[in-house]
């Protein structure tokens, strides 16, 4: 593409006329997932008429299907090359006016060659990463200091919508409703997804016996029993063990239990959740559910409940200090903190003081 026409498509945002097709590429995560949604959300909006196509993954896919008015057609990284083939192929006769490229990540870029588009929008430079410029041909505006839903947002604005009302209303099938009232405990009660997602490095989860204390001073001063959820990674099985060996007040153990619908409708009905940085802290966001974050290794002004950040226990600048040497201006945005110890930087105390707050701040309904 010559400097030329790429001026031309910049100048063409906002859009002169309304789109009539708009593809969306954003593969993964869950967490992200849910932060795109509002952004989804502010172009139906913007343009009632206009068909909305989503690229995502597949199961980023399971937890979202219903999504109103979006087809979500989705993308198995398992399948590599082979998938990228079959998603040309599956759209082989469509043209679309717009592509959302929302995934600065090479496996995405590789993806989107199989989506044909006239105008395709990706991150400012900043943000860019793994060349994704190079698959793109305008970009939105800086934001260097943003919250991930913000930069979502960004593309919105790039193309003249509106941001606000942030909105979400995830489809929760009533039978996903009905299995989460029949597994979980009678409301109100807490939420606990102990852990992060297991990938290398990821070192986001607290400990075992902060969880076990936490449980035990939600019923002993809330009547507030709790419900453990989660993947079945071996991780997060060792751990619902060995909290349940040290709570006096036993949860209900759904851990590799449910299925991402089944969870959704544990969370919108939850009166609280504690995490760390995962996927259920932005379902509790996307179901309107107080949360309670664990932050150290992670940003929260970055990655935080985007509804719930006053009540975010917030130990990264510390972390980034001890370990980085840096404040945390001076490091770049989205930089993690990588060290096995660094959740422990969290006290029981601090998460009991914050679980107190949130309480005062959302009284639990009589029973």
């Amino acid at each position: 593409m010559t400097l030329e026409r790429d001026v031309a498509l910049k100048a063409n945002l906002p859009l002169a006329q309304a789109p009539k097709s708009i593809c969306v590429l954003r593969l993964s995560a869950l967490g992200d997932v849910c932060n795109c949604v509002p952004a989804i959300r502010a172009l139906q909006r913007q343009w009632p008429d206009c068909r909305i196509t989503w690229i995502i993954g597949k199961t980023e896919q399971q937890l979202l299907s219903g999504l109103s008015g979006v087809e979500l057609i989705p993308y198995d990284k398992r399948n590599g090359l082979k998938g990228i083939w079959q998603l040309r192929r599956t759209l082989a006769d469509r043209q679309f006016d717009v592509l959302l490229h929302m995934q600065a990540a090479l496996r995405a870029s590789l993806v989107s060659l199989a989506i044909k588009a006239d105008i395709r929008l990706g991150f400012d430079s900043a943000r860019a990463k793994d060349r994704q410029r190079l698959f793109s041909n305008c970009q939105i505006a800086a934001n260097p200091k943003g919250h991930v839903l913000d930069g979502f947002m960004d593309f919105v604005e790039a193309l003249g919508g509106q941001r606000t009302p942030l909105q979400w209303d995830l489809a929760i099938p009533q039978q996903n409703r009905d299995e989460a009232r029949a597994q979980g405990p009678k409301p109100p009660y807490l939420l606990i997804s102990p852990c992060s997602s297991q990938r290398a490095r990821n070192f986001r989860n607290w400990s075992v016996e902060g969880y076990a204390r936490l449980i035990d001073h939600a019923y002993q001063h809330y009547g507030l029993n709790a419900v453990l959820t989660g993947g079945n990674t071996e991780v997060e099985q060792q751990y619902a063990h060995e909290i349940l060996q040290r709570t006096q007040q036993q949860p209900v153990n759904l851990i590799g239990k449910t299925s991402l619908k089944t969870l959704l409708a544990l969370v919108s009905d939850a009166h609280l959740v504690v995490a760390p940085d995962s996927g259920p802290m932005h379902m509790a966001t996307a179901t309107g559910t107080p949360a309670l974050g664990l932050y150290a290794s992670s940003n929260p002004e970055r990655t935080g409940p985007y509804l719930s950040r006053k009540w975010v226990v917030n130990r990264y600048p510390e972390q980034v200090r001890n370990h980085l040497r840096k404040a945390v201006d001076e490091v770049s945005w989205g930089k993690r903190v990588r060290d096995p110890q660094v959740m422990l930087s969290i006290s029981i105390e601090e998460v009991i003081q914050m679980l107190d707050q949130l309480i005062a701040d959302n009284p639990v309904p009589l029973r």
